[in-house]
C-alpha cells in the first residue's frame, strides 16, 4: 500500500472504468496520486475501480463525462481541482465502431470517432495545460496521450477510421509537447497493440485478442497491467527527459 495517497498530486484518467483506464488508475494510485477517473455509460464499473483503490488506502473519485461534450471536460477536471492539484493526465478514453471498409463508412461514425478520439483529447489537454503550466501558475506535470498501434499500422478491413483518428494523437503528442516543454510539462504518446480487454467484445469480435496472437512477434496479446506500467514510468521522475516521445507497447507488431 502507499503510504502517502495523494502526495503526487491529482491524475485525471478519462476512460477510467475498464480496460488500459481502470488498470492505470490503480498504479497511478499505488504510485502516490489521487485519481478521478471517468466513465460514460458503466457507472457500476468506476464505482468497482474507485473501491479497489480506496480500499488499498489511496484517493480516488469518479465522475461520469462525454468526451465529445465540452462541458463535460470541463467539469471533470472541475471536479479533479476539487481534490487537490492536477499534475496528471491520462487521454486514454476513445471509440472503435465495428469492423468495416473505408467504402463503408458513414458521416455519422466518422463524426463519432473524430469528436471523441480527436476533439475530445485536444480540448482536454487545454483544460490541464492550464492547471498545470508554468506560464498558468502551476507546478508542472505530466500527459499522456493513448493512441494505438494501428496509427501506423493503418487496420485495412477493419477500422481505418479508428486508425486516422489515432494517428492524429501521436501528432497531438508531439505537437503539444514540444508547445509546454519549457513550461514544466512532459507529454508522451503510449500506442498499444493488441491488449486483452473488452473493447473487442463492445465491438462484436469478443475472440479477436485469441485470434490475432499469431500475427504478434511475441505470440500473445498484451495485458492491461502492461500498458498501465509504461503510462506510469512515463509520468515518474524516471522519465524526466523524456518528453514528445512514442512507446510502442506491442510485443513486436
Amino acid at each position: 500500500m502507499n503510504t502517502d495517497p495523494g502526495a503526487r498530486g491529482v491524475a485525471v484518467i478519462t476512460g477510467g472504468s475498464r480496460g488500459i483506464g481502470s488498470a492505470t488508475a490503480v498504479a497511478a494510485a499505488h504510485a502516490g496520486w489521487s485519481v478521478l477517473l471517468t466513465y460514460q455509460h458503466d457507472e457500476h464499473a468506476a464505482v468497482k475501480v474507485v473501491e479497489t483503490i480506496q480500499n488499498a488506502g489511496n484517493h480516488a473519485s469518479y465522475i461520469r463525462a462525454d468526451m465529445a461534450k465540452d462541458q463535460d471536460l470541463a467539469a471533470m477536471f472541475e471536479a479533479a481541482d476539487e481534490l487537490g492539484t492536477v499534475t496528471a493526465f491520462i487521454a486514454n478514453a476513445g471509440v472503435a465502431a465495428s469492423q468495416s471498409r473505408v467504402d463503408e463508412l458513414t458521416p455519422s461514425r466518422i463524426a463519432e470517432i473524430l469528436a471523441v478520439n480527436v476533439a475530445g483529447p485536444i480540448l482536454a489537454c487545454g483544460q490541464a495545460v492550464r492547471r498545470m503550466s508554468t506560464l498558468h501558475g502551476g507546478v508542472g506535470g505530466g500527459i499522456v496521450l493513448v493512441s494505438s498501434a494501428a496509427s501506423r499500422l493503418g487496420a485495412p478491413g477493419e477500422y481505418v477510421d479508428y486508425a486516422a483518428s489515432k494517428g492524429a494523437i501521436d501528432t497531438l503528442g508531439i505537437g503539444l509537447a514540444r508547445e509546454v516543454a519549457n513550461e514544466g510539462i512532459r507529454v508522451n504518446v503510449v500506442r498499444p497493440g493488441i491488449i486483452d480487454t473488452e473493447m473487442h467484445s463492445r465491438n462484436g469480435r469478443p475472440d479477436r485478442a485469441e485470434k490475432m496472437a499469431h500475427t504478434i512477434p511475441m505470440q500473445r496479446a498484451g495485458q492491461p497491467e502492461e500498458v498501465a506500467a509504461s503510462i506510469i514510468w512515463l509520468l515518474s521522475n524516471e522519465a524526466s527527459y523524456c518528453t514528445g516521445g512514442i512507446l510502442d507497447i506491442a510485443g513486436g507488431r
